[in-house]
């Protein structure tokens, strides 16, 4: 899962391309986010991030009577490194397994 949500598609179609690997295949690793599954896993990703580097405090104090788009934006900019940091280590760890789990799965059908 990539963090950069909205061009993942096209990042994971290019590196598809560029590795040989199979795109339908890639394109379903790419939508394991969806919208039951997004909340939590950027969230813990957040989290993990802030614990990385040392973030104590993750929730902004937020006047939700006068908020603004802006205003939404720049209260919640603090947590872009630790979402950066955070899903990028869940998406290497997580890329890791599977290619063990599924090269091993692959390995013990050729018989």
């Amino acid at each position: 899962m990539s963090p950069l949500l909205g061009i993942h598609t096209i990042l994971g179609l290019l590196i598809a391309s560029v590795l040989r690997l199979n795109r339908l295949i890639t394109l379903v690793g790419v939508y394991v986010t969806n919208p039951w599954t997004i909340v939590p896993i950027y969230s813990f990703g957040t989290w993990l991030g802030a614990k990385i580097i040392g973030m104590d405090n993750l929730i902004p104090e937020i006047d939700w009577s006068h908020i603004t788009l802006l205003g939404f934006l720049r209260e919640f900019r603090p947590l872009l490194f630790p979402f950066l940091i955070g899903t990028t280590l869940m998406g290497i760890i997580s890329s890791a397994i599977s290619y063990y789990v599924i090269y091993m799965a692959a390995k013990n059908n050729r018989g």
